[in-house]
């Protein structure tokens, strides 16, 4: 185990907040920081700025709840996208991932998370009451849902199927078995892809 003991006070304050990222420990925290250390100070600094800037100036986008530069993303802008399918998703990873299958030509929504009581996490932490009203105000022929496969994420989906089980949408899921784990970012495209192009309607499913 690496010694806590670092020569420096701003060299350990460095080292504690990169450890605090996920996945990173302290010797992996150290070798960054180390390597920070030897870049131009420029580059550290626009490092940095970027870092200040995502926080401070990023926006979610008002109707999908995205990440976006703008009000509005550029999927929810893009005029060529089918309005009438709405794909819900766990967090912006998940967009990332089944946009990268180029199998998905409709509007994504963002829950920001999945049902998880023993986290404290309930429907009113969600963007759960959004979809409901942007799935009728919208005129939306089909919400599909691609949460992970996780009893958390079941568990997701049946609430939000019967919470639109009255507006006589279309609920459906992809394919089962996407990954291991259910967590579609580590899906290859090509099973994430046909997993969408196979979606069957959410009240066939067993699990519900």
């Amino acid at each position: 185990m690496m010694n806590n003991e670092l020569p420096s006070k701003l060299l350990e304050s460095a080292v504690s907040e990169f450890a605090r990222l996920p996945g990173v420990g302290r010797k992996t925290a150290l070798r960054l920081v180390l390597h920070m250390l030897r870049q131009p100070e420029a580059d550290v600094n626009r490092f940095g700025n970027s870092i200040i800037e995502l926080r401070s100036k990023v926006n979610f986008c008002k109707v999908c709840r995205n990440i976006s530069d703008n009000e509005v993303c550029d999927i929810c802008n893009d005029r060529n996208r089918d309005n009438s399918l709405i794909m819900v998703v766990e967090d912006i990873r998940d967009v990332i991932a089944v946009e990268s299958t180029m199998q998905f030509k409709g509007l994504y929504h963002v829950l920001g998370g999945i049902l998880s009581p023993l986290d404290g996490i309930g429907p009113t932490q969600l963007n759960i009451e959004d979809l409901s009203e942007r799935a009728i105000l919208e005129d939306t022929a089909e919400i599909i849902l691609a949460l992970s496969t996780t009893m958390e994420g079941d568990t997701t989906s049946y609430y939000l199927y019967k919470k639109l089980e009255s507006t006589g949408i279309n609920v459906s899921s992809i394919a089962r078995g996407v990954s291991i784990g259910g967590e579609l970012e580590y899906a290859d495209e090509l099973t994430l892809g046909r997993s969408i192009v196979n979606r069957t309607p959410y009240s066939e499913n067993k699990h519900h």
